[in-house]
């Protein structure tokens, strides 16, 4: 499940008209040659989460804006974008064989690396349970 989950959230993310045109990659793993911006599903890990009626999984997910800004709030509408689309990811995903019971934010990191380029980690917890 952990794999789909991975799936449906890039796929999910690269449909948003305004993250596809405000990025240049969005991507599993950290690209090797592309410009700034671009955002990475860069971890994630897995629990159990099954019930008695089925399986499930406890998924934690951590997606990384990589982008260049002299300014903290260089990118703060991508970053609006961003978190919208990630909250509204639909709970049915029967397709990809499993249902989102929760999805919740966790926690925020972000960092300056070098002149100008920047880099915000978001971390999310979802819950799936088999279809």
């Amino acid at each position: 499940m952990e794999l789909a989950f991975r799936a449906a959230v890039i796929g999910w993310l690269a449909g948003d008209p305004v993250l596809a045109a405000g990025l240049n990659a969005i991507v599993e793993e950290a690209p090797i040659r592309t410009a700034l911006p671009w955002l990475a599903l860069t971890a994630s890990a897995s629990t159990d989460w099954s019930n008695k009626s089925g399986r499930g999984r406890e998924i934690r997910i951590a997606l990384e804006l990589n982008y260049r800004g002299y300014e903290q709030l260089a990118e703060a509408d991508l970053i609006g974008a961003l978190e919208a689309r990630m909250e509204s990811l639909p709970a049915d995903q029967s397709a990809a064989g499993f249902r989102i019971a929760s999805l919740t934010f966790l926690k925020a990191r972000a960092e300056q690396r070098g002149e100008a380029l920047r880099a915000l980690v978001l971390e999310y917890r979802a819950r799936v349970l088999a279809a």
